[in-house]
C-alpha cells in the first residue's frame, strides 16, 4: 500500500496504482505471503458447496496418491487474485476477465504462497477516455519456488486525471 500527502506531516494509505503507473514487462511481486490451514480449505469447500472429500476427508484423501487433503484450488485462486489487489488492482474500475487459468501442482494444507504478476499489456480504453485496460500473468508459487497456478487476468484501471478518490475529496 503506497502513502500519498494530504498535509503537513500527514499522509493517506492508498491501494493500487493507476493507469499511467503501469508499463509492460513490469513485475510485482505480491507479499506478505498466506500459509493456507486446514481450517481455511475446510471452510472454503464447505461454503462454496464442494464436498469433494479430497478437501474435507482426511481419511479418504490419506488413501490418494497424495497421500493427504489437498487444497481446494477455488480457495488459492481467490488468495492468489487477492495478493495482486494492491499493486494490480487497487484503483480497479472492473475486472475485465480472466483466462488460461492453469492449475500446475497440487497445494496442501501447511503450504505457504505467493504470487508475481506480469505487465503484458497496457492500453487506452477506446470508449472509457478516463480510464485504461492493463493485462497480467500472474503466477502462483509455493515457498519452496514451485509453481502452482497461471493466469492472465485484464482489468480496467483509473487514469489519475479521473481517480475516484481525486474527484471525491478521498
Amino acid at each position: 500500500m503506497g502513502l500519498r500527502k494530504i498535509g503537513e506531516n500527514r499522509y493517506r494509505g492508498e491501494i493500487g496504482l493507476y493507469f499511467e503507473d503501469f508499463k509492460v514487462g513490469d513485475y510485482f511481486e505480491h507479499r506478505p505471503g498466506r500459509t493456507i490451514t486446514e481450517t481455511d480449505n475446510i471452510q472454503f469447500s464447505l461454503m462454496t458447496m464442494n464436498y469433494h472429500p479430497m478437501h474435507c476427508d482426511v481419511a479418504y484423501a490419506s488413501k490418494s496418491e497424495f497421500g493427504q487433503l489437498l487444497v481446494n484450488s477455488g480457495l488459492t485462486l481467490a488468495i492468489v487474485l487477492g495478493m495482486t489487489v494492491p499493486e494490480v488492482s487497487g484503483k480497479a474500475v472492473a475486472n475485465l476477465g480472466w483466462k488460461e487459468i492453469r492449475l500446475t501442482a497440487p497445494v496442501f494444507v501447511g503450504d505457504t504462497i505467493y504470487a508475481e504478476s506480469e505487465v503484458l499489456e497496457v492500453r487506452e480504453s477506446r470508449s472509457r477516455p478516463g480510464q485504461g485496460i492493463v493485462t497480467v500473468r500472474t503466477i502462483g508459487k509455493k515457498a519452496d519456488g514451485t509453481e502452482f497456478m497461471s493466469f492472465i487476468r485484464s482489468a480496467l484501471i483509473q487514469k489519475r486525471s479521473h481517480s475516484i478518490e481525486e474527484s471525491a475529496g478521498y
